[in-house]
């Protein structure tokens, strides 16, 4: 199945250049171009790649990068912000590449095939310490052996991963493993955790923080 890219570009021009550029590479494409529509794009369809201009009418590309923070999408910024501070910016948000206008489109097909296959890879297989998490498959080994985790244990696990030295609220876990929003007074993360520290020898490694919730050190 071919890869499903959203491009975010407001000039009709270079999108239809960036649109031709993907057919001839086999993509599937969705383009809009303004940024509160793509925000909504990103949250309600499912997408393998996001290519993302930064000079935007409504949200901005940097603001939308802040948005999606957490998502396991892959972006490349494409745009004529060739300033240093730019890309650094972009690449420290998360993302994948920043090619600058004009492009090449034999250079960006090249650019994307290289994201998408790294990120297939990565996306694939979490390491941490002694522990290998394999996303496909959803099964957990520890020093080469299997811990059997619930569903929840695992999905919390793997938030805890990709965020390691990160303080977590209880909130942000909630809503990123459960899937709705905080309200009042909850046990449910703390036994979770209480759980994973169990299976997992966490003790010394997951520790909360007083007034916001849990980390996972390196």
């Amino acid at each position: 199945m071919a890869a499903k890219i959203l491009v975010v570009e407001d000039d009709t021009a270079i999108a239809a250049l960036i649109e031709a550029s993907l057919d001839l590479g086999g993509y599937e494409h969705q383009t809009c171009g303004h940024g509160n529509e793509a925000l909504f794009r990103i949250q309600t369809e499912k997408f393998d790649l996001i290519l993302l201009d930064i000079m935007l009418p409504g949200l901005d590309g940097f603001q939308i990068m802040e948005r999606i923070h957490g998502r396991e999408i892959p972006v490349i910024f494409l745009t004529a912000r060739d300033k240093l501070d730019d890309r650094v910016r972009g690449l420290k948000m998360g993302a994948e590449d920043y090619v600058v206008k004009p492009f090449e489109p034999r250079e960006l097909l090249a650019r994307i095939e290289v994201v998408l296959r790294r990120f297939s890879r990565s996306n694939q297989q979490l390491i941490y310490h002694d522990i290998e998490v394999n996303l496909t498959e959803r099964m957990v080994r520890q020093g080469g052996e299997p811990v059997f985790l619930t569903p929840k244990e695992f999905d919390l696990l793997v938030l805890l991963i990709k965020h390691v030295d990160e303080a977590l609220s209880r909130e942000v876990i909630l809503q990123q493993v459960w899937g709705y929003c905080f309200v009042g007074e909850t046990r449910t993360v703390d036994m979770h955790i209480m759980q994973l520290r169990k299976k997992l020898d966490f003790q010394d490694r997951l520790k909360a923080v007083v007034k916001i919730g849990y980390r996972l050190d390196n």
